[in-house]
């Protein structure tokens, strides 16, 4: 697979919050180990080597659905020294697609067109597994099988000569993360984008502020502001003043959050829509594709001294980096 030639909009994170943060967020192969061994079934689980898994470069979603679909490929071992691919499927649209085997089949039939004509056979069994951000509930069939609705004569027939798998899900409109994750990061990732589609991120703060005290450890401030920028816009009607206010009884937790606020919406993001500078939004560009990256976040200040050329380079060279991360290689 080849990729497409894109414009800038493509990569501005600030206009694909739900593509940028599960991007950034599931490419660690901590997180990403995490999550799967806790939701795929037990005897898929049991059987891999989780510390052989590795993320593939590469996506399979067309670039113009970015908006509403988001993917990653991992590779890993099996306990027979197998290789297995596990490809997660974002779905962070605003209604479920009862097509949905239908596509992921020409996900996986690509996956391994694309390892047969690099390695060969055998080929490896590819898991597919949906991630359902809601708002509506997943209720549709898994399984493939079941997009063809045959009679009980037909199915008897027909059944050998039709594909069959069903895809893994986990739809978040179903769980509490608060209660079903053990992990505290992936905890509060999955409650982060699970209120975000409810349009409650107030009550994501007020949740992560009351118990922030007791898993200030495990949020290192590089996740803690990956969170903040998702939040900030996914929802763009937030109130930094509001925010501050519910975060205040953590001083830790609230001095990251303004910082973040101030470097990402006061000197970028909020001066290009607010004032039509075209500084202000190159500056909240930059600044975006930094914390997505984890690249040292370059000052509001810095920035505002270089003009709309300088910035529009340091924009593009941070967006390769971001290609060569995340999407296909030709």
């Amino acid at each position: 697979m080849s990729d497409e030639h894109q414009n800038q909009d493509d990569f501005d994170l600030t206009s694909q919050p739900n593509d940028a943060f599960f991007k950034a967020f599931f490419a660690d192969i901590r997180q990403a180990t995490k999550f799967f061994q806790g939701h795929l079934p037990e005897p898929v689980a049991s059987l891999a080597v989780w510390e052989s898994l590795t993320l593939v470069p590469g996506s399979f979603v067309k670039h113009s659905l970015h908006q509403a679909h988001s993917d990653l490929l991992f590779s890993l071992k099996t306990t027979g020294d197998r290789e297995l691919s596990l490809y997660l499927l974002f779905e962070h649209q605003t209604s479920i697609d009862p097509g949905m085997p239908l596509r992921l089949l020409a996900y996986i039939v690509e996956i391994l067109q694309k390892h047969h004509r690099q390695f060969g056979l055998p080929l490896p069994p590819v898991i597919a597994f949906v991630l359902n951000q809601g708002p509506d509930r997943w209720t549709v069939s898994q399984r493939f099988e079941d997009m063809f609705q045959m009679s009980e004569s037909e199915a008897a027939a027909l059944n050998d000569y039709v594909p069959k798998f069903q895809h893994a899900l986990l739809d978040l409109t179903q769980i509490d993360p608060d209660k079903s994750e053990t992990d505290v990061q992936l905890r509060v990732a999955l409650q982060l984008m699970k209120l975000a589609r409810e349009m409650k991120l107030m009550q994501f703060f007020e949740w992560l502020s009351a118990h922030f005290d007791s898993w200030m450890a495990v949020l290192p401030d590089p996740f803690l502001r990956k969170i903040l920028i998702y939040a900030l816009n996914a929802e763009n009607d937030l109130d930094v003043e509001t925010i501050a206010r519910t975060l205040a009884n953590s001083s830790h937790l609230n001095k990251v959050f303004m910082s973040t606020a101030e470097k990402l919406i006061a000197k970028g993001k909020a001066e290009g829509k607010a004032e039509g500078k075209a500084e202000g939004v190159w500056i909240g560009k930059v600044q975006m594709l930094e914390e997505m990256l984890g690249v040292e976040s370059s000052s509001g200040e810095s920035l505002a001294n270089l003009n709309v050329g300088d910035l529009e380079s340091r924009f593009y060279e941070l967006q390769k980096q971001y290609q060569a991360k995340f999407k296909a290689k030709s």
